[in-house]
């Protein structure tokens, strides 16, 4: 009868293990998440999240040699978890909205996480110890916490970030430490006070209270880190897309940061498009990467000799977006509807490697390469692929950030595409073209024009109808100040990643 008793005790907190395995797990997932949508460069965030919370729960394992009572300590780590790693979500990003940082409370929590998370296994182990648990293993408490990890690890982009959110997600895995804790204190309500039942209810209201108004905290939230009203707020598993309004006006932020104003975007894209396909001899087959917007590839289309346009862009929700809704799509002309189009939701490096066609012109409209994964994509490497593509008489053009802000990342991805090999030409590298525009929403913006061989005319024939290019800005853009001019900057490797240094440090000398 011994056995008996204790078996589903014993059960449950292998269970119980893997439980609080995913929730740690999740919580870890959401704090890199949102110090790399708040702070930026997401290889760095994640690496620091990472570190932070492996550490703590290291310190959290130390601790747990000072409790007492195993039991009691298991279930008071899970009701504080409940409530640190509940709300993360929400101080966060009420922090950042007051008061524009957020680097000392997402570690100040992930460490309390961390600490919280390490004595975990270490209670569990000794609490089956202490209830007489037959042939205890410490290793099935390893395996159901590792299994735990994984689920946590494959279930967090596939369904929790695109059906909860960042802010709903916190607090729901909360709720479920709380309950974790509420089935331990009724299995073993003999060896529990009732202060811990009392402390345990008031975390399971506030819990419930906050994941019942998470869309409205998440509202909140938003209304004060933008400056217009959020019309459209979504978390995919590649980025945070956010649009705004004021009066006619629209804003699109990706992971925070303005992709484009309806107020001024015309400048931007028709700089980015038309010189280069006005100077290509023939642009009857155009590749686009990025631009998920579907800004660009309006523009595109305004060109009567483009027969076929293939876009590119890694989250299928962004083209959804500017396709199926009415008030997007109106922005883009409802280019995405044109049976010239075709729309590819994949990586672009893996597109320009696996393709076995070859473009008339590649426009690369990419985000900025403030980390080593976007940097990637303005690496040599990669423009390598890229004019493998081409035609024989093919152009390539890509946004290339502000050579004022970032100057010398700017010159870096001019000096890049002059060095990446010439299929045309052994042992020479790329003709290339810079300009700039600017873009009253960025700024001084930069663009770079390649090609195996240099166009014949660089003056475009642009069609009718553009809001801001002609001959005469044309003509301008290609003149650089002292200040925005050509400096020494070091080809962009993905060996080395110079750009995403040069990248940084520009930024933040004007902005941080």
């Amino acid at each position: 009868m011994t056995d008996l008793r204790v078996a589903p005790r014993e059960a449950w907190l292998l269970v119980a293990t893997f439980l609080v395995a995913v929730a740690g797990l999740i919580y870890e997932l959401i704090a890199a998440t949102l110090s790399s949508y708040l702070l930026g460069d997401s290889v760095r965030q994640f690496s620091f999240v990472l570190g932070v919370f492996l550490s703590s729960m290291g310190v959290g394992a130390w601790v747990s040699r000072y409790v007492g009572d195993a039991l009691q300590g298991f279930v008071h780590a899970q009701i504080a978890l409940g409530i640190v790693g509940g709300f993360l979500a929400p101080i966060l990003f009420f922090t950042y909205a007051a008061y524009g940082a957020v680097a000392l409370p997402l570690f100040l929590v992930l460490v309390a996480v961390g600490v919280l998370s390490g004595m975990e296994i270490p209670l569990i182990a000794r609490a089956l110890k202490e209830i007489g648990a037959p042939e205890f293993r410490f290793e099935n408490v390893l395996s159901a916490d590792y299994l735990g990890a994984l689920a946590a690890s494959l279930a967090f982009p596939v369904l929790v970030i695109p059906y909860l959110g960042l802010m709903s997600a916190s607090l729901a895995f909360g709720l479920l430490n709380l309950c974790v804790a509420g089935l331990s204190l009724w299995l073993f309500r003999a060896r529990m006070a009732w202060g811990s039942v009392a402390v345990w209810g008031v975390a399971m209201v506030m819990t419930v209270i906050g994941l019942a108004q998470a869309e409205r905290m998440v509202s909140v939230a938003e209304a004060q880190l933008f400056e217009d009203e959020v019309i459209l707020s979504e978390a995919t598993p590649y980025q945070n897309i956010t649009v705004t309004r004021f009066r006619d006006r629209v804003r699109l932020f990706l992971d925070h940061s303005i992709q484009f104003d309806t107020q001024d975007e015309y400048r931007y894209h028709e700089a980015l498009v038309h010189p280069a396909l006005s100077m290509a001899p023939r642009a009857r087959h155009v590749l686009i990467l990025g631009g998920g917007d579907g800004m660009a590839l309006r523009e595109v289309l305004k060109h009567d000799d483009v027969e076929r346009v293939t876009l590119v862009d890694l989250d299928p929700r962004m083209t959804e977006l500017f396709t199926d809704n009415p008030d997007l799509a109106a922005l883009n002309g409802n280019a995405f509807g044109d049976p010239r189009v075709e729309v590819r939701n994949t990586d672009a490096w893996r597109f320009a490697e696996e393709s076995g066609e070859s473009y008339d012109v590649i426009i690369v409209d990419l985000p900025d390469p403030k980390n080593i994964a976007l940097s990637k994509l303005y690496s040599l490497e990669f423009y390598a692929v890229l004019i493998d593509r081409l035609s024989a008489q093919g152009i390539l053009v890509t946004q290339a950030g502000s050579p004022l802000f970032a100057r010398q990342a700017f010159w870096s991805v001019a000096t890049t595409l002059g060095a990446t090999r010439n299929p045309q030409r052994p042992g020479e590298g790329l003709w290339t073209l810079p300009y700039h525009v600017y873009v009253p929403s960025f700024g001084d913006w930069g663009f770079v024009i390649a090609a195996p061989m240099q166009p014949r005319g660089t003056s475009p024939v642009l069609p009718d109808g553009l809001r801001y290019l002609t001959p005469e800005t044309w003509a301008a853009a290609q003149v650089f100040g002292t200040d925005t001019g050509p400096i020494a900057a070091e080809v962009n490797s993905i060996r080395d990643h110079a750009l995403v240094g040069y990248y940084n440090q520009g930024w933040d000398a004007w902005f941080r």
